[in-house]
């Protein structure tokens, strides 16, 4: 049997100084690529390829499938497994997971209108318009919860106490979702921030737990297209970032009713659609 893909790679590096060069070990996150198949009765198909970090295989190609809605509930997906190569003593291929759909034939791909190809820099390419979205059945976000603007301050320190691979690798993304009373649910970390948005929601699939009504996702990095297509799949009211949102992301946004933070450092922060979730603080 292969050994799984390690999420963490050590080599020598040289390190330069004040002009002076010392070699040490360092530690690069690890960078492979997945491949994702559909099986539904006798039939079988590709459906994507992403560059990812080994781990939560399984959480992110169910995320992924519920984003592009090909499985809108736990009961669409029957099983997810790790591809076995039957021409090498059964030897197991963790860069391939197969999934099951309880189907008996594989859902219409054709009107996704693209190759499943996906990188750790910029998700699903080619499909960034808001009709897709509506395609897809998703409609806005209702009204609320409320969130005390004191909770957000608190929420990347806490997502960096837990990234674990980060403080190791200095070298890849994470995305966390926590309940609006302040309960953190899930911390996931990839090279890519969609696939640990995909993680998240693959988790959060899995165990029954979607919609995700009264969450808060968020994100390491900027917020694009991608993070807010997978938040109004999930149903996530409230994403927030600590760098700025794409000009998409900030329509999607509009579009479906969700609040969007950005630039959520130290005690600040920009809202960009929303505003209504969020508390307002007495003027001091």
């Amino acid at each position: 049997m292969s050994p799984r893909p390690a999420r963490s790679t050590r080599r020598r590096v040289i390190v330069v100084e004040e002009g002076q060069r010392s070699s040490i070990r360092d530690s690069l996150v690890t960078e492979e690529p997945l491949e994702i198949r559909l099986h539904a009765g006798e039939e079988q198909r590709t459906l994507a390829v992403t560059m990812r970090t080994p781990g939560d295989d399984f959480e992110l190609a169910a995320g992924f499938l519920y984003a592009e809605g090909l499985a809108v509930e736990r009961g669409a997906i029957q099983r997810i497994t790790y591809c076995v190569d039957r021409t090498v003593e059964d030897e197991q291929r963790y860069n391939i997971v197969n999934v099951e759909l309880a189907a008996k034939r594989l859902p219409e791909l054709t009107t996704l209108e693209r190759h499943f190809y996906t990188s750790s820099a910029c998700g699903v390419c080619g499909r960034t318009s808001l009709e897709q979205l509506h395609h897809q059945g998703c409609s806005p976000l209702q009204a609320g919860p409320l969130v005390d603007p004191a909770l957000l301050y608190t929420l990347p320190r806490r997502l960096r106490e837990q990234q674990q691979l980060f403080t190791t690798t200095g070298g890849l993304h994470a995305a966390a979702l926590f309940h609006t009373d302040g309960t953190c649910l899930a911390v996931r970390e990839d090279v890519g921030r969609h696939n640990a948005v995909d993680k998240l929601v693959g988790w959060a699939l899995l165990g029954g737990l979607i919609p995700l009504s009264s969450c808060i996702l968020l994100v390491s990095g900027r917020t694009s297209y991608e993070i807010l297509q997978k938040a109004v799949a999930a149903r996530i009211p409230i994403v927030c970032s600590v760098s700025a949102p794409s000009n998409l992301a900030v329509a999607v946004a509009q579009s479906f009713n969700l609040t969007l933070v950005g630039f959520l450092r130290e005690r600040r922060f920009n809202i960009y659609t929303g505003a209504e979730r969020l508390l307002e603080q007495p003027a001091s």
